[in-house]
């Protein structure tokens, strides 16, 4: 189940606001410039279905953010528990950081959390499969996909070279939560 914690950027411990339900997610994070949407396949997608098809399914919902974010390249990411590089890919978003563009991903399979740290404020969302999260340019937030990951998303990028993140050098993420994937995900 998607959930979204709101957090005092100096508390880690104790959340001042807890939503579940989708609309009050995305009306929260909205109020805070952050998109966050459900989308549906239009047609069946497996595990270990390629980049084409796992795209193809959410071809309506993709070319409607193309147009409306100038997105140039779209590709698709999959994690798993027993890839060998899982523990330095973790370490890798861990970190405070930034883009010079949106950070967009659609959970194909899967969950991963959030963390945006926006104001005063941490907010901590839950991602799980049929989740959009579009993270505003120059958002600060780290992402972590617990320590056995599991997940499938769809990214899409302005720029083609894909990811390139600037790291705040602050120790906040070490004062948060970090993701224990639950089992069975």
């Amino acid at each position: 189940m998607s959930r979204l914690r709101i957090f005092a950027d100096h508390d880690g411990k104790q959340p001042v606001l807890e939503a579940t339900d989708h609309a009050q997610i995305a009306a929260q994070l909205g109020a805070r410039g952050v998109r966050f949407e459900r989308w549906s396949a239009s047609a069946p997608v497996s595990a270990g279905d390629s980049q084409e098809v796992v795209i193809a399914a959410y071809g309506k919902d993709i070319d409607r953010l193309k147009a409306e974010g100038g997105y140039q390249t779209v590709d698709v990411i999959s994690l798993h528990a027993s890839h060998p590089q899982k523990d330095v890919l973790r370490k890798k978003f861990l970190d405070e950081h930034t883009h010079g563009e949106d950070e967009v991903r659609f959970f194909v399979a899967g969950s991963g959390l959030f963390s945006l740290h926006i104001g005063s404020e941490v907010c901590e969302v839950l991602c799980e499969q049929g989740d959009l999260i579009s993270v505003p340019a120059q958002t600060k937030h780290w992402f972590d996909m617990g320590p056995e990951p599991s997940f499938v998303a769809i990214r899409l990028f302005v720029n083609p070279a894909g990811w390139v993140a600037h790291f705040t050098g602050s120790p906040i993420a070490s004062l948060f939560p970090r993701y224990e994937v639950p089992s069975g995900s």
